[in-house]
């Protein structure tokens, strides 16, 4: 079976349940507090717990932190393959969540914001595997350059998936520019697609997508409780969400994510994955936390609730 290299970022998030957010200057009382790897994390372990092989293609620290990072994909049957902890700690992020579900993050890059061609290299990227590409990844000038000279030169028989999310705002960014031709995948929700193509709807982003990468990209838009939208070759589909009672959406998009390419690498067609990764987010969205992401009989058992499948 294909596996998924992921070469973003896991960090840890200090998660933290608020009413609402403070004003500047003011303070407000957590309902609740918990350290949880987050970041890349979310991604790996919702692939992980629907049947896909996962290495973790980054780098983790020496401390604290990076402990916690290494023990839970440890726990969760994640593959790290840079086996070599980084001189500094792995980073974190303040993730809030306030009483509409919405989540604020804050968060600063440790040693996950390094990498080498050497350290890329570490695993054998074969035929059929799955490369996950994050936008932050192109931020940080520790790692930028050498993930982008590395992933220019997979072979075309290597799918790569790209996430662009919050911070990679546009196509003209010039080693966006350069990645864009490779993107085999492209995986946002509506608001990083609009930014990213500056239109005014996800109709219009989608078009926008499509003449920005390669001819047969398949292009996965999340649209919330909607659902999500998939095109590809000029072929657009609406595939329709599942309606539950929102608690946390910190880490939907990752759990949708990840059983997206789950299910792709399983050769389910894509309006398929796709209905899969929906249930996923609907589900990881009733629990707090970032990594809750169902496993496979879950996301089966729910749809066959929900649908009388």
């Amino acid at each position: 079976m294909p596996k998924m290299l992921h070469t973003g970022q896991v960090i840890i998030d200090l998660v933290m349940a608020v009413d609402q957010l403070p004003q500047i200057g003011g303070d407000v009382l957590a309902q609740s507090a918990a350290f949880e790897a987050g970041g890349g994390f979310n991604v790996m372990a919702a692939a992980v717990r629907n049947g896909l092989p996962v290495v973790y293609l980054g780098r983790y620290g020496s401390g604290r932190f990076g402990d916690l990072a290494r023990q839970a994909m440890n726990a969760e049957g994640i593959h790290i393959g840079i086996q070599t902890p980084a001189q500094r700690d792995t980073g974190i992020c303040v993730a809030l969540t306030d009483a509409s579900a919405e989540r604020s993050f804050i968060s600063y890059i440790g040693a996950e914001g390094e990498v080498t061609w050497e350290d890329l290299n570490s695993v054998t990227a074969e035929a059929g595997d799955y490369v996950y590409v994050s936008g932050y990844s192109l931020l940080h000038a520790g790692k930028a350059q050498a993930l982008l000279d590395w992933t220019l030169a997979l072979p075309d028989a290597i799918n790569v998936v790209f996430d662009p999310g919050p911070l990679v705002e546009s196509p003209d960014l010039a080693l966006m520019r350069a990645l864009l031709p490779r993107i085999d995948v492209w995986t946002s929700n509506s608001v990083e697609a609009l930014r990213f193509t500056g239109a005014a709807d996800i109709g219009a982003a989608l078009d926008r997508l499509a003449e920005h990468l390669p001819q047969d990209v398949l292009l996965v838009v999340r649209d919330g409780p909607q659902g999500c939208w998939i095109q590809q070759a000029g072929e657009r589909r609406h595939v329709p969400g599942f309606a539950v009672n929102a608690v946390d959406s910190n880490g939907a998009g990752d759990a949708h994510a990840g059983v997206f390419v789950a299910g792709l690498a399983r050769g389910l067609e894509a309006h398929e994955a796709a209905r899969r990764a929906n249930a996923a987010a609907a589900l990881a969205v009733t629990r707090w936390g970032p990594a809750t992401a169902p496993g496979a009989a879950e996301v089966d058992g729910f749809i066959r609730e929900y649908c009388g499948d």
